[in-house]
């Protein structure tokens, strides 16, 4: 798991620190120096417009990982909710979300967000709600499992006994202790997220342009990946780094919840 820290870590600082110390803005044209290879002035070259391709890199991961932790962060508030709440009560509250959670496990998850996404055309703000509205399914299994588990232990029937109410026993007693199984899922969740995210701003239907992500600039390398690979190469790897530390990140704490 440390590993899995410490890339996650590099990658993310890369991505917060590199736009504000790159002499180029990422949005900044210089049509003297259109699609440059990779050297010494713009270490990853330059795109289409003579733009500097290492710092929009670099902001794109910032918001590609700006929306995998959102995302993955609401999935696991809506997943852990609803869960918590069929466990607790049980009967037909239970078998409604258990049977809700099928369904939409059920429904093949990028051609719908394809078809909403090409509808409506998201924000970023949209496009977090929307990757999340499709993860949130196992977190609520997860926090169902815990809940069930929890809510017949002495400490939860003395809270009860006490006088206080469901929800004050779910959030202040229950739901506290089936926190390590959660953060897991939601470790997990962010690099799903971002996958996600990519693959719909690689189809143009994500992050919109001049905004950059490490998809829609994937998408827009497209069209000259046997003249400039360079514009494929860099946010291909960056993708790849950070979503193979997030699951290491994600694995190592199974572990340590398994031992």
């Amino acid at each position: 798991m440390r590993y899995g820290l410490a890339a996650l870590a590099a990658a993310s600082l890369l991505a917060i620190l590199v736009p504000f110390f790159s002499p180029y803005p990422y949005d900044e044209i210089a049509l003297s120096s259109i699609k440059a290879p990779p050297g010494r002035s713009h270490w990853m070259g330059t795109d289409e417009l003579g733009r500097d391709f290492g710092t929009r890199v670099f902001v794109g991961a910032r918001l590609s990982l700006a929306i995998g932790l959102a995302g993955a962060l609401a999935a696991s508030c809506l997943g852990a909710g609803l869960g918590s709440v069929a466990g607790y009560f049980g009967g037909l509250a239970d078998a409604a979300l258990m049977r809700l959670v099928d369904l939409m496990l059920a429904v093949p998850v990028l051609p719908v967000l394809i078809v909403i996404s090409a509808v409506f055309r998201p924000t970023v703000l949209v496009l977090v709600l929307l990757v999340s509205a499709f993860a949130w399914m196992e977190p609520a299994r997860i926090a169902r499992g815990e809940v069930l588990r929890l809510k017949e232990l002495p400490f939860t029937e003395a809270a009860k006994a006490l006088g206080a109410k469901s929800p004050r026993v779910i959030g202040r007693h229950v739901l506290p202790n089936a926190a390590a199984p959660l953060i897991v899922a939601t470790a997990i969740l962010v690099g799903r997220v971002i996958v996600m995210e990519s693959v719909l701003s690689f189809l143009g239907l994500g992050v919109q342009p001049p905004d950059p992500s490490l998809g829609n600039l994937l998408y827009g390398a497209q069209a000259s990946l046997a003249t400039e690979p360079w514009l494929a190469v860099f946010p291909g790897l960056l993708i790849f780094w950070i979503v193979l530390s997030v699951n290491l990140v994600g694995d190592g704490l199974s572990l340590r919840g398994r031992s």
